[in-house]
């Protein structure tokens, strides 16, 4: 056997991170291979060379909750419980017995992870959202504490162990065999390493235990401030309602009245951002005089100073807000509109779906609208009722990723990533209406308002659409009635990313990088976009925008599933006149002892000096309404609006929708056959259309031949890699998107994907050579 060689500099023996070469079982041809071993974050992976680990990984076996056990002096054995076992030979007993110590307590740590995020899903599932100080309470003090003290025990079990066998030893050299001093030398070097482990761990319980001291004076600090300021926020609402009410009194006709008495008490800046509070009645938002919106402030200040725009840094900016009122001031509304009477008819229009359709004719013409000389469908043919045991599939699927698992149609709908993205412009009328605003603060308004809109459909599809393939393609011609056409791309596949973009008849630009992260805790399951969302309307030049909100769906083992949608949405103007203008929206989180109703969306559009021109106020699953801010006080935590508008009305779904995937219209013809396509085109590939048609059974076995045939093709990239490798020349480029161009984003990490303008205009001549055979 060929020695091993363990890497240098890799961490010490009792280090739950460590790597090295190692020899693995394979078959009972080959026997033992030399492969790469890493272990990191609880997992054990390994490679055939330290090449591969920036894009292939051989084999992970998660030590969460696996068995470790040694064979022989040599070798040693990981299992988790059936599904997957390692069987892996050391170069001696001392490597075999450092590796184990190093997978011991990379478990430990797991198990503890897996405890703390429990801990952490029960916080958070309260009524109380935690704040960054309070995440450093008594608790998690305690579980620091008692982590390093878990490690000690885990040390403590192997010095006793090892010196029991190094005892074993010198009891006999009374009668020295032949390779006494060697097995002596042996016991010795691994008591000497256990020794460094829990002196090491030792170090480290001691260093908690004397930093545990200050930070628990620190949180009791922090949570008498936060007592204190609530009490100061409460008594400032109360006066402030007060002072509302009699001003609402006194002038009838005026909702908000002179503003004195708020004005006097809303100084004081916090640092929490509160779900927006409102006064009066919750009957309805016409009925609402006024309401009270924390908005974040010092953002123009912050982006010139040239601190950091990423994502950790958003969110500390988000951290510091104001309280804004938002008093509606009717006379102003009546008299721009006319007088009561034409202010109330026009309210009536605008409320009238009728009068929606008249505006937005393309609404209604979805119904209508033909293809190929025909009606479009109405629907897709019926979902059929599978049994299927969801436990024989999720066990599989402890600690990969989830793009990476291969799940059946069972738990799809028929359309792929790149049809769903397409239902984003279902409502493309709100954007219709944005291109006609001069008044880049009412055109950021509208373009929140269509952002809102892409949500509508979440609320009751809890399916999971097709994993496109690499390469595959999807176009949406719509100009005839809808007034937008769409081309999409899977430009990428570890990680899986999506490239789309989308022009409007009526001037405007939309495109957008959808690629995401998933966080799955056998409760819930948590998507988190990553990439981003723009839209363009070239007469002005304005530019906006913006990332996606986080969408969780819950009860995925037991129980009903539903989705929520949370978080905190900042739309950028970048371009044009709308440069520094930005619009906050609050997705507000589903909470049991919420005051708030559920899927509520609360909003502010300021311009670049930090006045809110702008306010908006809805249900992400219904509807939104926008109201111009008309006055503000001079620090502006008081503002009059005028009457609230109708942006965006959700269409009503089908009646029998729940019986084919709770589709919508546009869904349900997304699918729909179409000549003339590429020949990647979602509408041909074939699992999915064998799922339409209700044959699953045929649908699973396709789609595990279109994965195979994805796998393969990878392989044979990575083996001509290699190859390059070995002859010292530069490995074959990976395969570029057809109908996007990849280039450097400035200031980012990632590569930028725009539109090339080729794909409309290779339709028109039916030129598909650039595409490849992946169906």
């Amino acid at each position: 056997m060929s020695e091993v060689i363990v890497a240098k500099g890799q961490p010490l023996p009792g280090d739950p991170e460590k790597k090295g070469w190692l020899f693995k079982w394979t078959n009972y041809l080959k026997g033992y291979q030399r492969r790469w071993f890493v272990l990191s974050n609880g997992l054990l992976s390994y490679y055939r060379n330290q090449a591969e680990m920036v894009h292939t990984c051989r084999g992970t076996i998660s030590l969460l909750g696996a068995l470790i056990h040694t064979a022989d002096s040599c070798t040693f054995v990981i299992s988790n419980g059936g599904t997957q076992t390692f069987h892996i030979r050391a170069h001696d007993e001392v490597e075999r017995q450092s590796w184990v110590t190093a997978l011991e307590l990379a478990k430990a740590k797991a198990i503890r992870a897996q405890e703390s995020d429990d801990d952490d899903d029960q916080i958070n599932s309260g009524p109380v959202p935690q704040t960054e100080g309070e995440s450093e309470d008594a608790g998690g003090i305690a579980r620091e504490l008692n982590a390093r003290f878990h490690d000690l025990r885990t040390c403590s079990e192997l010095v006793t162990r090892h010196g029991a066998a190094l005892q074993r030893s010198l009891v006999d050299l009374e009668i020295p065999p032949s390779d006494t001093a060697k097995q002596v030398s042996e016991r010795a070097t691994l008591f000497r390493i256990s020794c460094n482990a829990m002196m090491n761990a030792c170090s480290e319980f001691m260093s908690a235990a004397a930093t545990s001291s200050a930070r628990m004076s620190r949180a009791l600090q922090h949570e008498r401030e936060q007592k204190l300021r609530l009490q100061e926020i409460v008594e400032q609402l109360a006066r402030q309602h007060d002072s509302l009410e009699k001003t609402a009194r006194s002038t009838p006709h005026a909702a908000g009245g002179n503003g004195s008495g708020p004005n006097n008490d809303t100084e004081d800046e916090e640092h929490e951002f509160f779900d927006a509070v409102e006064e009066g009645t919750s009957s309805g938002m016409e009925d609402k005089n006024s309401f009270v919106i924390k908005v974040p402030v010092n953002r123009k200040n912050k982006v010139k100073s040239g601190e950091s725009s990423d994502e950790s840094e958003a969110e500390t900016e988000l951290t510091e807000t104001q309280q804004v009122i938002f008093v509606e001031d009717k006379e102003r509304a009546e008299s721009a509109m006319g007088g009561p009477e034409v202010a109330a008819a026009n309210l009536k229009d605008l409320n009238n779906k009728e009068m929606d359709i008249k505006i937005w004719p393309h609404v209604s013409q979805a119904t209508d609208s033909m293809i190929e000389g025909k009606p479009r469908r109405t629907r897709v043919p019926d979902k059929p009722n599978y049994p299927l045991s969801l436990w024989s599939i999720m066990k599989n699927c402890i600690g990969k990723e989830l793009s990476k698992i291969p799940i059946p149609v069972n738990f799809s709908e028929p359309l792929s990533m790149l049809q769903r993205l397409t239902e984003d412009y279902e409502y493309s009328y709100i954007l219709d209406q944005a291109a006609t605003f001069s008044d880049p603060a009412q055109q950021l308004a509208y373009v929140a308002a269509f952002t809102v809109s892409s949500y509508a459909t979440t609320a009751n599809r809890t399916t999971k659409p097709f994993n496109p393939l690499l390469g595959e393609t999807y176009e949406c011609d719509r100009m005839s009635d809808l007034g937008w056409r769409v081309i999409s791309e899977q430009v990428s596949h570890h990680p899986p990313m999506v490239a789309q973009f989308c022009e409007g008849v009526s001037g405007w630009q939309c495109w957008q990088e959808f690629t995401m992260t998933s966080k799955f805790r056998g409760k819930y399951l948590q998507v988190i976009p990553l990439g981003g969302a723009y839209a363009y309307f070239p007469a002005s030049g304005n530019k906006y925008s913006w990332r996606k909100v986080t969408t969780t769906v819950h009860n995925i083992i037991v129980g009903k599933l539903w989705v929520d949608n949370h978080g905190d949405m900042e739309i950028v103007g970048e371009a044009g006149p709308a440069a520094g203008y930005v619009a906050h929206l609050k997705y507000v989180p589903y909470g049991y002892f919420s005051k708030d109703t559920q899927r509520k969306v609360t909003g502010v559009v300021k311009d670049p000096n930090g006045v809110p021109r702008y306010v908006l106020q809805g249900h992400w699953d219904t509807r939104v309404e926008v109201a111009a801010v008309t006055s503000a006080s001079a620090d502006n935590t008081v503002c009059k609006t005028g009457k609230f508008t109708l942006a965006w009305e959700r269409v009503p779904a089908p009646s029998d929708c729940d019986k084919w995937y709770n589709f919508t219209l546009l869904a349900a013809q997304l699918n729909e056959a179409e000549s003339g396509v590429a020949p990647t085109d979602s509408r041909l590939r074939p699992d999915q259309r064998l799922m339409e048609e209700g044959l699953w059974d045929e649908a699973n076995v396709e789609k595990l031949r279109l994965e195979e045939k994805q796998r393969a093709a990878r392989r044979e990239l990575e083996a001509a890699a290699e190859e390059a490798a070995a002859r010292g020349s530069p490995p074959p480029p990976p395969r570029a998107p057809v109908w996007f161009t990849r280039q450097a984003a400035p200031g980012q990490p990632h590569l930028r994907h725009l539109y090339n303008n080729k794909y409309w205009e290779c339709k028109q001549k039916q030129d598909w050579s650039a595409c490849a055979d992946i169906f």
